[in-house]
């Protein structure tokens, strides 16, 4: 279901590429409280605490920490992965 459009993402870890694509929607662990981002988002700078990564409410990434960056609908977020 896309409701505002889709962004870029692109979940990445020390080793290789975890995720690429375009996505309608991620919610995320930020080190203060879960949050979600949909297309168009204000711009957004958060490190990650330990949990998942869901996107589009169908697929999951289970990390332990990591750091995002959100800005002119292209998201990228470096991760250290649940082992």
């Amino acid at each position: 279901m896309e409701l505002l459009g889709k962004f870029k993402l692109s979940i990445l870890d020390p080793e290789k590429t975890i995720f690429e694509g375009d996505v309608d929607t991620i919610f995320i662990a930020g080190d203060t409280g879960e949050f979600e981002l949909m297309a168009y988002h204000f711009p957004v700078l958060s490190l990650l605490r330990q949990g998942d990564i869901i996107i589009d409410w169908k697929y999951v990434v289970a990390v332990t920490k990591g750091i995002l960056r959100f800005f002119k609908n292209d998201c990228v977020i470096l991760v250290e992965m649940d082992e």
